[in-house]
């Protein structure tokens, strides 16, 4: 059993010096390429309770549009708006979606107090999960890179047998550690889980530092509006929410970047750019991407959770109106 942990410490040395006697072999990490952040169905009913049913249908709907990776209970499937129960309800029923699509399954298990990040790492080892993402602790904040690496080491025990990687979203976590500089500091045997990052940040010149530190480490681009000049910079693997709504689109500006053809990647990016800011100005980036994704698919996600509220039946018309004038068919 893991000890208490006292944070303000900065280290719980007995998980840390048994991580360090232990040794723990290198895990294999090889995807590369596009991964959807996945939304969380809810039914519209007083609570938002799950609706689990339309996993398997979303699952196929995502491999059918050539997307081989789901990142589930992120930002955007409001991971933190759901209890440790339900991440773990939610994790269970796309284990068994991607069973049958053999999409690469990413859960992200933080976002709550330790010893809870610390269980939903265990669960998701225990469901053979591909890979996990972790937050950075989000009241007790890292300051430094050492003490990221303390915090992920314990993450990493939990799961000793499952790739590991840090989401870098400072715009939520104001966790402003440079990603450049803590890639360049992890030594080989440091957190041996660990493989990479989701960088989600409009900051290219810390990305490409980070894409540069050590090709042991995948970098992933949480940014939907900047995968063209991230080709350019070498980056090749990128988890963003569009392609859950926009996913020929998506696909299209990442192939075209990814084969050097930049033209047709700035293209098809501003076409992606430009349909997301039209959308986005009728609420937040999770509601109008739940609304969005019934207007454009046949998945139904439901309702956000509380504090975010669903868009009102004008806003989705005005939505769906401007949609169309951008040529895309939707269901009304």
């Amino acid at each position: 059993e893991m000890l208490a942990c006292d944070w303000s410490s900065d280290v719980c040395s007995s998980d840390l010096e048994f991580a360090s006697r232990s040794r723990m072999p290198r895990v294999l990490f090889t995807f590369r390429g596009l991964i959807a952040p996945v939304l969380t169905p809810f039914n519209n009913d007083s609570t938002r309770t799950l609706n689990l049913s339309v996993i398997p249908q979303y699952a196929d709907h995502l491999a059918k549009k050539k997307v081989n990776g789901v990142l589930v209970n992120g930002t955007s499937g409001e991971g933190t708006c759901m209890s440790t129960s339900e991440r773990k309800l939610v994790a269970e029923a796309w284990a068994t979606a991607v069973k049958t699509t053999k999409q690469h399954l990413m859960i992200q298990i933080g976002g709550t107090n330790l010893p809870d990040v610390l269980e939903l790492a265990k669960h998701a080892e225990s469901i053979k999960a591909d890979s996990i993402l972790c937050l950075p602790e989000l009241y007790f904040k890292p300051s430094t890179s050492e003490q990221l690496k303390d915090y992920l080491r314990l993450v990493s025990l939990a799961a000793p047998n499952t790739p590991l990687l840090y989401y870098h979203i400072p715009i939520f976590t104001n966790v402003h550690i440079h990603m450049g500089q803590f890639l360049e500091s992890l030594d080989e045997e440091e957190i041996p889980t660990f493989v990479g990052i989701k960088f989600t940040s409009s900051d290219l010149q810390e990305a490409a530092r980070a894409l540069r530190a050590n090709d042991r480490f995948v970098v992933f681009l949480g940014n939907n509006e900047l995968m063209d000049a991230a080709c350019a910079l070498g980056m090749n693997s990128f988890i963003i929410t569009s392609l859950s709504m926009f996913p020929e689109l998506t696909v299209d500006a990442f192939t075209a970047g990814n084969a050097g053809d930049l033209l047709k990647a700035r293209k098809t990016q501003q076409r992606l750019t430009d349909v997301l800011t039209t959308i986005g100005k009728y609420g937040t980036f999770i509601e109008t991407m739940k609304a969005a994704m019934s207007l454009l698919t046949n998945i139904n996600p439901g309702p956000p959770r509380a504090p975010q509220q669903p868009l009102s039946a004008e806003a989705v018309a005005l939505m769906a109106k401007d949609l169309k004038n951008l040529g895309f068919s939707v269901n009304l």
